[in-house]
């Protein structure tokens, strides 16, 4: 290979490797020193009773799975807290039946969330249009027949805390 060419190369080579991309889950704007964590119970700003209960120990249940912090019982013992405010939900159908009947649909949660160290308070990430979505299917044989929106919620709600927990751990 002839200099010019070797030297392109190396060029190349240094401008993917300073390019600033960097492996997911390695990055974090945590500081290290924050270990015992509150989760504040969110609050509920819509009419859909228990979705911030089912979320809040969504959320608790996320941050014991990942092992990052310990999770405490009052803010007292805790380097930081995480708060939040459910502010939108809803049910939506997306796909239906011959008969008109919907057979799929689309939940949508809005939130506010916060996540600040308390000693001294300054807050290390915020989102306060956070929104997720997902969908859920009706088999033709539950159509009408007993109410899947609250096993939907848990379950949409496991996916929500994966997915604030890893925003937050990771700074998006």
């Amino acid at each position: 290979m002839n200099r010019p060419a070797l030297a392109g190369l190396a060029l190349a080579a240094l401008a993917v490797l300073g390019c600033g991309y960097a492996l997911v889950g390695r990055a974090s704007n945590i500081p290290p020193e924050i270990r015992r964590v509150h989760l504040e119970p969110l609050a509920n700003a819509t009419t859909r009773v228990q979705v911030d209960q089912i979320l809040t120990r969504a959320l608790a249940d996320e941050l014991v799975t990942r092992q990052r912090f310990e999770v405490t019982a009052g803010r007292e013992d805790s380097h930081a807290e995480i708060s939040g405010t459910v502010t939108g939900f809803a049910v939506v159908p997306v796909s239906f039946d011959a008969e008109g009947r919907a057979t799929e649909y689309e939940i949508v949660i809005n939130a506010s969330m916060k996540f600040r160290q308390l000693e001294p308070e300054l807050v290390l990430w915020e989102n306060d249009r956070y929104q997720f979505r997902d969908s859920y299917a009706l088999e033709a044989s539950e159509l009408g027949y007993f109410d899947r929106e609250t096993p939907a919620i848990e379950a949409a709600a496991k996916r929500f805390a994966e997915t604030v927990v890893t925003d937050l751990l990771e700074g998006f």
